[in-house]
């Protein structure tokens, strides 16, 4: 075993090899060389895709939504690419005569994973409990499709690596069934005097992912001996599944008895201290029990000794990974305690009599207002936010059990989930098809003179009061009313056909879906499909509900502009609240009009033509370009027109059924104008960096969702880059 190896197996299989080579307790194991993955790339003509795919946008441009997706159209091209023959009959040979039938793991082993400057913990997939020659092999190309997942991908740049000729080898690993698992630290991130020990019962992937509560063992370096010990709350183990693994409940004596004996504890401290002489370095090591025998399942140097910086990015990339099980409880708490809260303040505030209080009261009262809605987008954040990664799980488990041509079918499964902003537009509909059906009425609409009194224009009213409550709109309740009866004159010309959002046949996807899950699993992923479509419900709706807030906050902010003049000359934006405040407080202060920046000029000699971004919603449309800047512009709308803008919002949504294709610049799968681009079937293109700058009012232009492109007509009026 030479160093030079190292850049064939990968850090994780060079460090297991020197182990075994010591006489330590290393499971059998076999390592497939980064040249079966560079023959891999090479011999199906995916590092071509893999790189093109990459390159659609400059990297420091994307939003982590972005880099999520480009991965997942990365990661779906390895699920759905065959091991050429003579490269599987190669591994399949290698993986019957080291383990025949017996129970595996799968473990990722990059170049670079696990050296003293970087660590990959977590970053690539590992797989326990495979078995027969087959499912190894699947398995072998998932390891191989993390190399390209967002975390590692994030990881490697971050810390310099060359991201596009990076290489996998992979570790395959006899499954030691223990009993007691855990790792230990042989010096810890934070005390540097202490050694730290963390011990589950069960197998060690509840306590990498979270899953499980470890106990916690902390030793002193010079002495040896254990100076304190932190019982967790046992209540459950991961062990081996007929495939895979599953939890349980523990037993009542496992949850009263730690995982490891004080004998233990010691010993698994001198390996500690035997393996950072061996490498020089204090060590991170995975280990379990089976029965009495250790065996050490990995290696790596700790490379946080230093606590903070490097530990925290870990932990952000870790939480775009959230467990199953800590989703179910997130949702539960929005459910139940988040949404109801935002909802039940915003109509408290409703409440509240603004003309009726001083200027001073009035003052207060913006200040508190102030502080809700930072209390609510904090709660957003926290939890809303994490809560969308339900439907990256579903769709990284729909691909690589469906392997579908289309990276983003499992988003059939989620559509028409009942999303507010839907059900509004489905009232609008409604009172547009009656105008179709009463001339007389669409008529009266149409001239002006429908009575104020009558039933339809109370709906109408209603409805304007809706999306203002929910909405950042700024102008009046009677303008708004007046322009959502133009704007539902205008959706009655639109043929039934063409208003109608695209049925689509769920069964068959779903049927799909679950046949291709083993048996013992068609449960959980029924569980899956059930969560994943309540998050893509909640990751619109909750924009809903915080606008509802900021809305309190916003008439607040208009009653303070009827009584100061400083105050109404400061922009309505719920970010200069404190400085109408402080103009109801102090009569002579004046706020810096301040200035915007400049718009930059581009050279008219340079046209842009054909712009690229990311494939948000599929289909194929041309039509004429509607670039709104500011949400009074949508009632400018018309039939079958491209909105073209920097984000739809949900209060935006009410135009969507006329459009015909949608380009944002805001870019991810999972962004508001995505969502309902494919509730009505709509071509959409996001993440074009200066669309709404670049794409003017009147263009033509084509808008292919299957491929991320937006092609301006050179016909039309000449567009400046």
């Amino acid at each position: 075993m030479q160093r030079a190896d190292r850049g064939l197996l990968g850090g994780k299989a060079y460090v297991l090899a020197r182990m075994a080579q010591e006489g330590f307790g290393v499971p059998q194991t076999i390592c497939i060389s980064t040249d079966a993955y560079a023959m891999f790339m090479d011999q199906t003509g995916l590092r071509a895709q893999v790189l093109m795919e990459y390159h659609r946008k400059q990297f420091d441009q994307m939003r982590w939504e972005e880099m999520w997706d480009c991965s997942l159209r990365i990661q779906n091209m390895f699920t759905r690419t065959p091991i050429p023959t003579a490269l599987a009959d190669h591994l399949r040979d290698a993986v019957v005569k080291s383990f025949g039938n017996k129970p595996v793991a799968v473990r990722s082993s990059a170049v670079g994973e696990d050296s003293a400057k970087s660590s990959f913990a977590g970053l690539h997939e590992s797989y326990l409990n495979v078995r027969g020659p087959e499912d190894v092999l699947e398995h072998i190309k998932l390891v191989w499709a993390s190399t390209w997942s967002d975390a590692a991908i994030l990881y490697r740049k971050e810390i310099g690596l060359d991201v596009e000729n990076s290489s996998m080898a992979v570790v395959i690993q006899q499954l030691v069934h223990g009993q007691e698992s855990g790792v230990i630290f042989g010096r810890s991130p934070v005390d540097h005097s202490k050694a730290v020990v963390e011990a589950v019962h069960g197998l060690n992937q509840g306590l990498v992912d979270g899953t499980v509560e470890p106990d916690r063992w902390m030793i002193d370096l010079v002495s040896g001996k254990i100076v304190s010990h932190t019982p967790a709350q046992r209540f459950k183990a991961v062990v081996p599944a007929h495939k895979g693994t599953r939890i349980i409940r523990l037993t009542a004596e496992k949850r009263n008895k730690p995982p490891l004996t004080k004998h233990k504890v010691e010993h698994l401290f001198g390996i500690a201290k035997r393996l950072g002489k061996l490498f020089g370095s204090d060590q991170d090591v995975e280990w379990t029990y089976d029965r009495s025998r250790l065996r050490l399942l990995q290696s790596r140097p700790i490379t946080a000794t230093s606590g903070s910086e490097d530990t925290e990015n870990r932990q952000w990339y870790l939480t775009l990974r959230r467990s199953f099980e800590n989703l179910v409880e997130l949702r539960k708490k929005i459910e139940s305690e988040i949404i109801p809260g935002m909802a039940s303040e915003a109509e408290s505030l409703k409440k509240v009599v603004l003309e009726k209080m001083s200027d001073e009261q009035l003052a207060t009262e913006i200040s508190e207002r102030i502080g809700i809605c930072e209390k609510w987008k904090k709660q957003y954040w926290d939890f809303c936010i994490p809560f969308a990664h339900g439907i990256r799980l579903f769709g990284m488990v729909y691909n690589r059990t469906v392997k579908p041509e289309d990276p983003y079918e499992f988003l059939e499964l989620l559509a028409g989930t009942g999303l507010k902003s839907i059900q509004r537009n489905e009232r609008l509909q409604q009172l547009a098809d009656r105008l179709r059906q009463d001339k007389h009425m669409a008529e009266l609409v149409k001239s002006g003179k429908l009575p104020n009194d009558s039933a339809f224009s109370d709906e109408v009213t209603a409805l304007a009061e809706q999306l203002r409550t929910a909405s950042a709109l700024t102008v009046s309740l009677p303008e708004l009313r007046s322009r959502m009866l133009e704007f539902v004159a205008e959706m009655a010309q639109v043929g039934h056909e063409e208003k109608q959002r695209r049925s689509r046949s769920k069964s068959k996807l779903q049927e799909g879906f679950l046949s291709s899950m083993p048996k013992s699993d068609r449960t959980f992923a029924s569980e899956l499909l059930e969560l994943a479509r309540a998050s893509y419900r909640l990751r619109d709706d909750d924009n809903i509900y915080l606008g509802q807030i900021e809305r309190r906050l916003l008439d607040s902010l208009e009653e303070a502009r009827k009584r100061s003049v400083a105050a109404s000359e400061i922009a309505l934006d719920i970010s200069l609240a404190g400085k109408v405040a402080r103009c109801l407080r102090d009569p002579n202060y004046r706020p810096e009009s301040g200035s915007s920046e400049p718009v930059k000029v581009r050279d008219k000699r340079v046209m842009a033509r054909q712009l690229i971004g990311q494939p948000a919603g599929a289909g194929l449309a041309t039509g004429r370009a509607r670039v709104i800047r500011q949400a009074e512009d949508l009632f400018a709308f018309k039939k079958a027109e491209v909105l073209v803008c920097d984000a739809v919002d949900p209060n935006m949504t009410f135009v969507v059924p006329m459009a015909s294709a949608i380009v944002e610049r805001r870019g991810g799968m999972l962004i508001h104008g995505a969502i309902i681009a494919r509730e009505y079937g709509l071509p959409c293109v996001t993440g074009i960096p200066d669309a709404d700058k670049i794409i003017r009012t009147g263009s033509q232009v084509t808008v292919d969702g299957y491929l991320g492109i937006v092609t301006i007509n050179t016909a039309s009026k000449s567009v400046p880059l």
